[in-house]
């Protein structure tokens, strides 16, 4: 690492993360034309936002940043996999990380790895749908469409708040700072599916104002040291393969586990390559 990198890094761990992130969650929801269209302005062109396929393309017609960051697109853009044997990438993003959970082991950079039941918040039973299951880690850049979707057809069963950290989850962070997305503040949204159990993991990170999901709305950023759990059996909560189920207010990662099948990843996969919504991610092998 350069000198500067090495800053980068150990500034994170000095700087009162949750204090700065709680403080950014309010300024992206101020709502004073002036403030929130300078903001917005000056960050769309920092990060070249592509505001093409947005259903709402004027800067100033968004309340906050907040509205703005989490904007609605043209889902006729992000045309969905329709293979009924696989599942679609649930976000645009670039793939961090993907493969086998070997030994409840999951990859994170090269020489820093965590386990699922580290990354699940310490439950031991759902550790154990995914032991020599598969894994993806797609990291979303400030640029990117902030939605999470259905990566496949599922019936949710629990959810759980973990707390924790908020270190940045760049990939300069994902390759110095050991088992960065078990350490963070996340989501756990377990599913039942025709594949058998799904987590889809939202991990927090420095100022993510909040994580939602469409049918608790927002998670975080409530203070609380202990893990939340909530059951949800007993309700019919089934979303569509495709269909929207959180969203990041400001940036992060998604960790999604699979039951152990047979698997094969996508030709067009592979690490730090792009992803968009709906591409083909991952698919049962012919004939299994």
């Amino acid at each position: 690492m350069t000198i500067i990198e090495k800053l980068k890094i150990f500034f994170q761990y000095i700087l009162p993360k949750h204090t700065v992130s709680v403080l950014a969650g309010k300024l992206a929801d101020v709502q004073t034309p002036w403030f929130k269209n300078l903001f917005i302005r000056k960050f769309a062109k920092a990060y070249n936002i592509d505001m093409s396929n947005a259903i709402e393309p004027e800067l100033t017609q968004y309340a906050c940043f907040n509205d703005f960051f989490t904007r609605a697109i043209d889902l006729t853009s992000r045309p969905i996999d329709p293979d009924v044997n696989g599942f679609c990438s649930p976000v645009d993003g670039a793939m961090s990380q993907f493969g086998k959970i070997e030994s409840g082991r999951i990859i994170q950079a090269k020489n820093h790895h965590f386990s699922a039941l580290e990354i699940l918040g310490g439950d031991q039973q759902q550790a154990k749908y995914f032991e020599n299951g598969e894994f993806c880690t797609i990291y979303l850049a400030p640029k990117d469409y902030h939605r999470i979707h259905m990566p496949c057809a599922g019936k949710l069963t629990a959810m759980s708040h973990v707390p924790g950290q908020l270190f940045s989850v760049n990939p300069l962070t994902a390759q110095n700072v050991p088992k960065l997305f078990a350490r963070n503040e996340r989501v756990v949204s377990l599913f039942d599916t025709e594949f058998g159990k799904m987590a889809l993991i939202s991990v927090g990170a420095t100022i993510v104002g909040s994580i939602e999901t469409v049918w608790a709305g927002n998670i975080t950023p409530p203070s609380r040291k202990d893990v939340k759990h909530w059951n949800y059996e007993d309700q019919d909560i089934s979303l569509s393969k495709g269909e929207e189920m959180g969203r990041f207010k400001l940036g992060s990662t998604v960790v999604l586990l699979m039951e152990k099948k047979p698997w094969k990843w996508a030709a067009d996969v592979a690490l730090e390559k792009s992803l968009i919504l709906g591409q083909p991610l991952v698919s049962l092998e012919t004939g299994a």
